[in-house]
C-alpha cells in the first residue's frame, strides 16, 4: 500500500512548491485510511488523523502536523481522477497473483447519482462505473451531468478498459446499437437488457416469449433453467429462457454480433399474492443457460456496490460540491470497499460497515496490517 501511494511523488503537483506543507502521498493516505476508519466527511478525516498522529507518522512524513479538513478537500480537488484510478488499479494488480486471468469475467456497467454533490446552483454528479465482481473492484468511471448522458459515457469507458474475452452487462439505458458495435469491435461480448425504449426490438422479443409452444421447445433443447429461493420473506422462482432461433427477427440486422435472445421470468409469492415480472435481453453469446443466468443475476453486483457507497460510506450525505474532489472521493470509497472485502479482522464474518467501525475503534491494531497488504 505504501509503495503504491509513493507513486504520487512522481505526479506533477500544480501547487506552488514553496507553499506546499503536505505531500500528495500524505493527503491521499490520510483520506484513504480515514475512510476505512468510518470517516465520511472532511472534518471527520481531520479528527481521525489528529487522534492517530503518532501512529500515522510511522508511515507518512507529516512534518507540519495534520492537515486541516479544508486542506484535505482542496488537495483532493487538484489531483486528476485518472491518477487516483490508476493507483487503485495498481493496488489491485499488486494483489493479483495472475491466477484466473484467462477466465471469462462479467463486467457490469451502470450509473449512480451522487445526490449530495448538487445544490440549487449545480446538478449533482452522475458517475458511470465498470464493476468486476470477480475482482471486487471498479475498473473505471466517467462523470456526466445526468443519467441520460450515460449513453455518451459508456463508449468512452469501453475505450479505456480491456474487455477482450469478457462479457459486458448493461441495463436498458445503455442498450444502443453503437455500444453493441463497440463491444464486439473490442472482442468482448454483451448481455444487454431490453425494455420499451427499444421499441420494435422489445416488441419482437416480448411477443416471441409469449408463445407457450416456443417456451416448451426451449425447455427441451437445453436453453432453460429454474431456481427457487426464499428472500425477504417471500418465495422467488426465477425461470431463465435463452434461444438462438432468431433468424425471424427484423431487428437482428441492426445489432452487431447478436447470437441469441433471452427472458427471465421472476415469480414472487408473498402472503398468497403472486407477482410475475419478465425481463428481456439480447446477447452476443451462444446459448449457455448457466452463463446467461450468471450475467443476469451478476449485474446486480454493481447495484450492491452502489448500495455500499450509500449505506456503508454514506456517499449521498456528503455535501462536497467541488467536482474533482468528489470524483476522487468516490474512487477512494470504492478502493476502501475493495480493501474491506479483502481483509479479515476478527476471524469471524462481519459486514463491511462493522469492519469500518472496528477499524475506527482500534486503528493501530488493524491499519498496520492494511498498510502492509
Amino acid at each position: 500500500m505504501i509503495n503504491i501511494l509513493k507513486k504520487l511523488e512522481t505526479v506533477t503537483d500544480p501547487r506552488q512548491q514553496h507553499k506546499v506543507k503536505y505531500s500528495l502521498k500524505d493527503v491521499v493516505g490520510i483520506v484513504l485510511l480515514a475512510t476505512l476508519a468510518n470517516a465520511n466527511e472532511w472534518g471527520e478525516m481531520e479528527a481521525f488523523a489528529q487522534e492517530n498522529e503518532a501512529f500515522l507518522k510511522q508511515y507518512f512524513e507529516l512534518a507540519n502536523g495534520i492537515p486541516s479538513h479544508d486542506t484535505l478537500s482542496r488537495v483532493m480537488g487538484i489531483i486528476h481522477p485518472d491518477v487516483m484510478q490508476s493507483l487503485y488499479l495498481q493496488w489491485n494488480e499488486y494483489l493479483n497473483t495472475g491466477e484466473g486471468e484467462k477466465l471469462k469475467k462479467i463486467l457490469n456497467i451502470d450509473g449512480k447519482t451522487m445526490r449530495g454533490s448538487g445544490n440549487i446552483n449545480q446538478k449533482a454528479l452522475h458517475v458511470v462505473s465498470v464493476w468486476s465482481n470477480e475482482d471486487g473492484i471498479s475498473l473505471g468511471q466517467k462523470v456526466v451531468d445526468e443519467k441520460t448522458n450515460e449513453i455518451v459515457a459508456i463508449p468512452e469507458l469501453l475505450d479505456e478498459i480491456a474487455i477482450k474475452g469478457h462479457v459486458i452487462t448493461i441495463d436498458a439505458m445503455g442498450t444502443q446499437v453503437k455500444i453493441a458495435e463497440k463491444i464486439i469491435k473490442k472482442k468482448g461480448n454483451y448481455v444487454l437488457a431490453v425494455k420499451g425504449n427499444q421499441g420494435n426490438l422489445h416488441r419482437e422479443i416480448k411477443e416471441y416469449f409469449e408463445d407457450e409452444e416456443l417456451l416448451k421447445e426451449i425447455v427441451t433443447t437445453g436453453g432453460y433453467k429454474k431456481t427457487i429461493e426464499k428472500a425477504r420473506g417471500q418465495i422467488e422462482t426465477r425461470e431463465y429462457y435463452q434461444t438462438n432461433q432468431i433468424s425471424w427477427m427484423e431487428e437482428k440486422k441492426r445489432w452487431k454480433g447478436i447470437k441469441s435472445i433471452g427472458m427471465v421470468q421472476n415469480t414472487c409469492n408473498k402472503n398468497g399474492n403472486k407477482v410475475i415480472e419478465k425481463r428481456y435481453y439480447i446477447t452476443s453469446e451462444e446459448v449457455d443457460i448457466e452463463l446467461f443466468e450468471k450475467c443476469c443475476r451478476g449485474h446486480w453486483a454493481i447495484e450492491s456496490m452502489h448500495w455500499h457507497l450509500d449505506v456503508t460510506f454514506k456517499e449521498d450525505q456528503n455535501k462536497t460540491l467541488e467536482k474533482t474532489a468528489n470524483q476522487n472521493l468516490t474512487i477512494i470509497r470504492k478502493w476502501a470497499l475493495a480493501i474491506l472485502k479483502t481483509i479479515e479482522l476478527t476471524g469471524k464474518k462481519c459486514s463491511q460497515k462493522l469492519k469500518r467501525y472496528r477499524i475506527c475503534i482500534n486503528p493501530t491494531k488493524y491499519i498496520q496490517n492494511i498498510l502492509e497488504i
